[in-house]
Formats: structure tokens, C-alpha cells, sequence
């Protein structure tokens, strides 16, 4: 596995419960009938930017950056589940599939908020380090 700072969303729950939402979301809505593609294709769109969002949010280095692209994760997830209702309500989606996916976003968005607490209080008391600066020794060129 390929390891760097810039890829350590990958290590991250809410990221890996994204792509676990996005696979399911994606199993479920592929076989809808041709006249509701669109609806299958918005539903698959908004689950697939959760985790691009929440990876996008990391990638950008600064809590702030970070913070935005996780709220905007959680709109995303918002509207992918208001989805999940509307399908349900009309027949669209039977109860199983719409519980089993109900389940994983219900998880997903609680460690969503939890992780925006968490960063909102680091940023507060200034334990964040939103820069990727590598410090070097002057030695090895030769400087006095």
C-alpha cells in the first residue's frame, strides 16, 4: 500500500463507511428500470460525493478547508438520504434495501459529525498543523 500525509484520509472511518456507502448505494440503484435512470443516477452521484468530499477536505491542509469540505460531505449524505425516503415512500425501493442503506448513513453521518466536533475543538485550542513544512539541517550543503 502506497503511504503518504496527503493520503491518510485513507485511514480515516468515515471515509472508508463512505466507500462502503457509495459500493451499496451503487449495488442497489445499477438495476433500476430505464425510465428512473435519472433518479438512479443522482442517488449513486450524491453518495459518490461524500467520500470525494470528505478525501478533498484532507487533502486541502488547512482545518478550515477541512471543516468545509466535511460539511459539505454532510450535505451530500443529507440529500442522498432524503432520496432514500422519497424512493422508499414511492415503491421505488423496497424496505430492506432502504434499511440497509438507511443503516450505513445513519453510521456514517454520526462519525461525520463527530469528526467535525473533534476538528472544530482542535482549531479552537490550536492543536492542528496545517502545513506540510519539512525542516532541514543547513549542514549538508555546506553552510557555516
Amino acid at each position: 500500500m502506497r503511504k503518504n500525509k496527503n493520503r491518510g484520509y485513507q485511514q480515516l472511518r468515515v471515509w472508508n463507511d463512505a466507500i462502503e456507502y457509495y459500493v451499496k448505494t451503487y449495488q442497489c440503484f445499477r438495476k433500476f428500470r430505464y425510465d428512473l435512470r435519472r433518479v438512479a443516477a443522482q442517488a449513486v452521484a450524491s453518495a459518490d460525493s461524500v467520500h470525494r468530499n470528505i478525501a478533498e477536505g484532507y487533502c486541502r491542509r488547512s482545518i478550515n478547508e477541512y471543516l468545509k469540505f466535511l460539511n459539505i460531505a454532510l450535505g451530500s449524505l443529507g440529500e442522498s438520504v432524503s432520496g432514500l425516503r422519497a424512493y422508499r415512500k414511492s415503491d421505488q425501493l423496497t424496505e430492506d434495501k432502504f434499511e440497509a442503506l438507511d443503516s450505513l448513513a445513519y453510521k456514517l453521518e454520526n462519525g461525520l459529525l463527530k469528526l467535525v466536533e473533534s476538528l472544530e475543538q482542535k482549531r479552537e485550542k490550536g492543536g492542528w498543523v496545517d502545513h506540510l513544512i519539512v525542516r532541514e539541517s543547513n549542514a549538508i550543503y555546506g553552510s557555516v
